[in-house]
């Protein structure tokens, strides 16, 4: 049985969540640890209020569907929430003009002022 510990990835399917689980694992050749990742599919019947960031221990189960074979057995950590300052919105304007109107606005303001 494998047990395993990741991160919430994604909670956008229904009764699923996508845990992202990291593994240093020696290099075959090198010899150097090499972080790994792989995310599993998580069934989610038990804990329906997780969010994206939290930490949980999830547990290898039968195969509940084609691609989940992942149980969630608890939550490690909560999901650090970020507060991002409310930034003032400047308006834009932008100007869209073709090439021949540049053209021919550049050419009356040369003739004017030869003039």
């Amino acid at each position: 049985m494998k047990i395993f510990e990741g991160k919430v990835v994604s909670t956008g399917m229904n009764k699923t969540v996508v845990v992202e689980v990291f593994r240093k694992t020696p290099h075959p050749l090198y010899r150097k640890l090499v972080k790994l990742s792989k995310k599993f599919n998580v069934d989610n019947t038990d804990f329906e209020n997780i969010e994206v960031g939290a930490v949980v221990k999830i547990i290898e189960t039968r195969p509940i569907s084609k691609n989940k074979y992942f149980k969630i057995a608890g939550i490690v950590g909560e999901a650090k929430k970020t507060v991002t300052p409310k930034v003032e919105k400047t308006e834009k304007v932008e100007v869209k003009a073709d090439m021949k109107t540049v053209k021919k606005a550049a050419k009356k303001t040369v003739k004017k002022e030869t003039k």
